[in-house]
């Protein structure tokens, strides 16, 4: 079994559901009391998001390189960075691995290519949802993505820092959610990505008939995949 590397702490809400999906998928896979080998190194958020909100974005590239340099020499074999937005940084911090990343937004193109899907909306934070990094990648994949309205997205932004990062789960935050999830939908969206990996802790796929593509999931299952790989 290959150990994984986790770059976490983004926030570290959502690296829990990583730790436990991963575990949870090696267990599944192996039986008995097997379990993941995991390297952590759980980041200083409020850092990291000063950067962002600064725009400055190498710096917080040269923060989470030498974070995974530490995972890389603690004996990593591969690594996840546990955020969607700081995939914004996956080719700096890659540059001073010689371990692979796996990418999150190519590890649920898999996903959507296996589905059929041509169309899909994609829900995240603001730099997630308006910039390239992550949007352009899918888009070259001959797979349009859709986004919310210039309000929403504020709001979504909102909620995922003031709200989720936090712990807090809110029944209005919720339904205001699911609502974009139908937007998007009428708007000829197959689906919907669920762009950032706190989203998930406050919608599920049985809130919604709409097929939704969690992140954190299917990068956590991806990551089991390739610690069992030969």
């Amino acid at each position: 079994m290959k150990t994984i590397g986790l770059l976490g702490g983004m926030s570290w809400e959502s690296t829990v559901s990583y730790y436990t999906r991963i575990n949870q998928g090696i267990n599944q896979a192996l039986g008995g009391l097997h379990s993941a080998k995991i390297l952590l190194a759980s980041v200083e958020f409020q850092e990291i998001e000063a950067y962002q909100q600064t725009n400055q974005w190498e710096k917080s590239g040269e923060v989470l390189a030498g974070y995974a340099k530490a995972l890389e020499n603690g004996g990593a074999d591969f690594l996840l960075i546990c955020t969607n937005t700081m995939h914004k940084v996956a080719p700096q911090i890659q540059e001073q691995l010689t371990i692979p990343i796996l990418h999150i937004a190519d590890a649920t193109i898999e996903v959507l290519k296996q589905q059929g899907i041509q169309t899909i909306g994609l829900l995240g934070t603001q730099y997630t949802m308006t910039q390239d990094f992550y949007k352009q990648r899918i888009v070259e994949q001959d797979i349009e993505v859709l986004i919310p309205d210039e309000a929403a997205i504020e709001r979504i932004n909102d909620i995922i820092f003031n709200e989720l990062c936090l712990g807090e789960l809110k029944a209005e935050s919720k339904a205001f959610f699911l609502e974009v999830v139908d937007q998007l939908a009428s708007n000829g969206a197959q689906g919907v990505i669920l762009g950032c990996t706190e989203i998930g802790l406050l919608i599920q796929q049985a809130d919604t008939d709409l097929p939704l593509f969690d992140t954190t999931e299917i990068h956590s299952e991806g990551a089991v995949r390739m610690a069992l790989e030969d």
